[in-house]
């Protein structure tokens, strides 16, 4: 009885110690550093054999993360580093000013996978410091439900049309000020490039305590393929993200297959049909008969063809040669007389 009471007494810290070590962190080898220099980043806690991205970014500080997206951090000079089997990485970071002022970061956000990011503060020494931003009083909108692409591709797509789907989520007013037609931010993003913005507003009022279901389009360009992320940010704050997988256009694959078959095919019958042209050829002889005139009869006369021609003139014998016909050879004169006498009487005969 006792050891199950000391169970359940402990198994809460437990949980949070667990949670708490499941959680990314990020250290750096130093706090400040000038253009040029590096930083040694390490990290624990993260997905093993995760592929994690670390940046340096500006206008950001640790417990509000990195409003403003990659769009503020210094995305040339980034180093991308795996994770190994146990969650923990070491990677040197070239020191590079940010694109906005300073207070800076070190962000580390995994790649692939589900999303996780951790933030260490870090100061890039002669570059300049700006205050943050001042958080929007006053209405402010949190996402209520999970969000969800919707839609499907047709045949077009198949062939390379740019693909479409809607960003359908929940969202409710937690400030104290309706909002207005709120203006989001949907970015796109390919594999581990940066995400493209664009800004889109949505029509309508949401009172405070109250909620709303946004609906906003997303396309992509024309024969896009491929694993995509959608991202939605409203206020300087990632609502959320979605992914999305793209099916290769294999229509486009298809028809410029089929044209390299057809397009030989219909050239070589050209060029056959030229050949067929050009060569000189022998008419029939029937043929020419049959468009030559026959002299003194007018145009209208019909002709005969050269076969009717043939058969309709007279066959005249030839002349044969005038032979004697040999004695023993000529026809019974007399048929009471032997064969036998006829003959050794012609015999006499040509002998005298």
């Amino acid at each position: 009885m006792v050891f199950a009471l000391v169970v359940v007494l402990v198994a809460p810290f437990a949980g949070g110690a667990a949670q708490a070590a499941d959680k990314p962190t990020v250290k750096l080898s130093k706090s400040q550093a000038g253009t040029g220099g590096s930083v040694t980043v390490t990290g624990d806690g993260w997905r093993p054999k995760a592929i994690l991205m670390v940046l340096i970014c500006g206008q950001s500080v640790p417990s509000r993360g990195v409003p403003g997206g990659t769009d503020t951090c210094a995305n040339g000079d980034g180093r991308a580093v795996t994770a190994d089997d146990k969650g923990d990485f070491r990677r040197e970071l070239p020191v590079a000013e940010p694109p906005v002022p300073c207070p800076c970061v070190v962000h580390v956000s995994t790649i692939t996978g589900p999303k996780a990011a951790a933030d260490a503060a870090f100061q890039v020494a002669g570059h300049s410091v700006e205050p943050l931003p001042r958080e929007a009083s006053g209405g402010r909108l949190s996402l209520l439900t999970d969000s969800r692409l919707t839609g499907s591709s047709g045949l077009l797509t198949w062939f390379g049309a740019p693909p479409a789907r809607e960003l359908v989520l929940t969202v409710g007013n937690v400030g104290t000020f309706p909002v207005k037609d709120p203006l989001f931010r949907v970015g796109t993003s390919h594999g581990v490039f940066a995400p493209q913005w664009e800004e889109q507003r949505w029509r309508g009022t949401i009172q405070p305590g109250r909620e709303a279901r946004i609906t906003l389009p997303v396309d992509l360009a024309a024969g896009a393929h491929g694993d995509y992320t959608v991202s939605l940010e409203y206020g300087g704050r990632v609502l959320t993200e979605q992914p999305w997988s793209v099916g290769r256009p294999w229509g486009v694959t298809l028809f410029w297959l089929m044209l390299s078959l057809v397009v030989p095919a219909a050239l070589f019958r050209i060029g056959m049909a030229v050949v067929d042209r050009v060569r000189p050829g022998r008419e029939a002889p029937g043929r020419r008969a049959r468009g030559r005139r026959m002299p003194g009869l007018p145009p209208w006369v019909p002709r005969p063809s050269p076969s009717t021609a043939a058969h309709a003139q007279p066959r005249t014998p030839s002349p044969s040669p005038t032979t004697s016909a040999l004695p023993w050879f000529a026809p019974d004169t007399d048929p009471g007389v032997p064969r036998a006498a006829r003959l050794s009487s012609a015999r006499e005969d040509t002998s005298t």
